[in-house]
């Protein structure tokens, strides 16, 4: 068994924040980089809104920028991911994917959550690539281009609004005949003259090719099965998140949608000394710029708890 004052789990934006501003405590924490290395960020497209980046870059590179950064100032950082937490008592006890026992005097929970696909194998052929889950980051690079969003609650909604402030055509696919958004989310898309509706409907297939990436879509009327082609650049699926909480078993308040409730404006949890940072307890607005900043104010918390107790 080893020991740490300082457990960061995983290694996005929040968790190398954290590690940055850890290190720089001296608290020399430990960072598992979990089952997705570098976060989601090191599989979308090129980022133009994060500061200090005025050309833009790759998710890959910024987020090697923030590891080197991190290590810098003696974190480390660990190839694996927790599977499993006791968190019932100080030091907690964490174990990971190759059986060893962590024992932290604190803990950085940062693991972020994943979004939900529709499933097909086109979907992941062009993630990247004409296929995204985020309106904001990846909204930009189809100016005066037809997109599609699928889904049906407020986030599709949000997403589709956006869109249609960038985009010549925005499609909203649904399954049902009738949106699950707010009523007032529903005003905005079916009073907006760029945005279509296709009610009962579900993607059939994602079409493209290597070069140009996603061309088009083939969208299936559910209640007749007919399909229908439509050319365009973007599909956004916005059909939820899920918070990566797995491995804590319950034993972190949750909110009804499974994101880990904070004590905002800090980072504390409902237990004393586990703190949350970016994704896993944000359901609002899942931006890296957000998350570093939340990285940050759990690093403080972690600093000024140890100092207390």
């Amino acid at each position: 068994m080893e020991h740490t004052h300082c457990l960061i789990i995983g290694s996005g934006p929040a968790g190398f924040t954290a590690a940055i501003y850890t290190g720089r405590a001296d608290l020399h924490p430990l960072v598992y980089e979990g089952m997705q290395p570098g976060g989601q960020l090191t599989i979308t497209t090129e980022i133009e809104n994060f500061p200090g980046y005025p050309e833009g870059i790759s998710g890959t590179d910024m987020m090697a920028d923030l590891r080197k950064q991190a290590l810098r100032f003696g974190a480390e950082v660990r190839t694996g991911y927790i599977v499993e937490a006791d968190l019932s008592a100080r030091p907690f006890h964490l174990t990971d994917d190759h059986g060893n026992i962590i024992e932290a005097d604190t803990v950085v929970i940062a693991t972020g959550a994943s979004a939900k696909w529709i499933g097909l194998d086109s979907e992941k052929k062009f993630y990247g690539q004409g296929v995204s889950a985020c309106a904001t980051c990846d909204g930009y690079f189809y100016k005066n281009q037809e997109v599609l969003v699928v889904g049906g609650g407020d986030t599709a909604c949000e997403e589709a609004n956006y869109l249609s402030t960038l985009c010549s055509k925005v499609y909203l696919v649904h399954r049902r005949d009738e949106l699950r958004a707010s009523k007032s989310m529903q005003h905005k898309v079916l009073s907006n003259p760029k945005i279509e509706m296709l009610w009962s409907s579900r993607i059939h297939e994602i079409c493209g090719d290597d070069l140009d990436g996603v061309t088009g879509v083939e969208v299936e009327d559910i209640k007749t099965g007919s399909l229908r082609h439509i050319d365009l650049s973007g599909v956004f699926v916005a059909i939820g998140h899920k918070p990566n909480t797995d491995f804590l078993k319950g034993q972190v308040e949750l909110d009804e949608q499974g994101y880990i409730k904070v004590n905002s404006p800090h980072a504390a949890t409902n237990i004393p000394g586990v703190f949350a940072a970016g994704d896993v307890c944000d359901p609002h607005y899942r931006q890296a710029i957000v998350a570093a900043g939340k990285g940050c104010t759990a690093a403080m918390d972690v600093e000024r708890f140890l100092q207390n107790n």
